[in-house]
């Protein structure tokens, strides 16, 4: 399955920072999870950076139009079969953003600093099913990034540093 996100990268007065969601808890797909606004590659996408701004105007209600696409990240793989495009976008204030209430709970910022900081990265490990996984964390304010969303952040930072 092929899907694209939007990183969205926004500079405020004091750093740049990086917008993030937390879907619903009802949601079948990773309830509750922080992500980036993003889904699954529809039939009239053109291409991933098409799919990652349509989904970010359906679930955040943010105008493509204000989106200058910097480039895209290494696809990700997911365990579930997604291959996900991450898509680097910035976003000049002021915008507006309306938050579709069936998939997203809540849009908050994180300083882009923060999350590029290894400091901030924890390793760790759950069991599931007989098996155990290794996973990236980066815990912030009471919210917990982890999984997909926290390994694109870490690949971000990867990127930045090589360039």
């Amino acid at each position: 399955m092929l899907a694209a996100v939007l990183v969205p990268l926004i500079p405020r007065a004091d750093e740049v920072h990086v917008l993030l969601t937390q879907r619903t808890a009802h949601l079948n797909d990773h309830p509750s999870q922080i992500s980036f606004p993003g889904g699954r590659v529809e039939g009239g996408d053109e291409n991933r950076i098409e799919t990652a701004l349509r989904e970010a105007e359906e679930e955040i209600g943010l105008d493509r139009a204000r989106v200058d696409i910097l480039g895209l990240l290494p696809d990700y793989d997911m365990p579930s079969g997604f291959r996900i495009s991450p898509v680097v976008g910035w976003i000049e204030p002021p915008f507006a953003i309306e938050l579709d209430p069936f998939e997203v709970e809540s849009a908050f910022e994180v300083p882009l600093s923060f999350v590029l900081d290894p400091a901030n990265h924890q390793r760790r490990r759950y069991d599931f099913n007989g098996r155990s996984r290794d996973y990236l964390a980066i815990p912030y304010r009471g919210r917990y990034i982890w999984g997909a969303t926290a390994g694109m952040l870490q690949r971000l930072s990867q990127q930045l540093a090589a360039d």
